[in-house]
């Protein structure tokens, strides 16, 4: 198949497969005589593949870490494994950040609503950020 048809299997710009290609997530493809790019099923195989591990989550590099284990003929279960655990543990923490951030972002718009803006003096940008302990 040609770039086209590959990507719009894909429902992806045909710049997208250009550059998975040029990060080597994707083979060299064949060419034609004309010099157009030939596409198998492998490649729309692997394509799907980039896609839903980054809607896992996975960067490109870490993708490309798969592929590697992959193309050295090894099964990358137990690199997958290890990527999807640190994962999940990046953003258990990012969510316990974003709850922080929550609580303090309620607080601050709870003391927004209590201040007068006219007592916001020329020495302060805005009050609101102004702890009431600070000299």
């Amino acid at each position: 198949m040609l770039i086209g048809q590959l990507a719009d299997a894909l429902s992806i710009p045909t710049r997208t497969v250009r550059f998975y290609e040029r990060k080597g997530l994707l083979p060299d493809p064949e060419r034609a005589d004309n010099g157009y790019r030939v596409y198998d099923n492998t490649t729309l195989v692997r394509l799907r593949f980039i896609r839903s591990a980054q809607a896992a989550g996975l960067t490109l590099a870490e993708i490309a870490s798969i592929i590697r284990v992959r193309d050295d003929g090894s099964a990358p279960c137990s690199h997958v494994d290890s990527l999807l655990e640190t994962k999940l543990s990046e953003v258990r923490e990012r969510r316990a950040q974003l709850a922080t951030l929550e609580v303090e972002l309620s607080q601050l718009l709870d003391r927004s609503r209590q201040l007068d803006p006219a007592d916001c003096t020329a020495g302060e940008i805005c009050h609101i950020f102004s702890s009431s302990d600070q000299t």
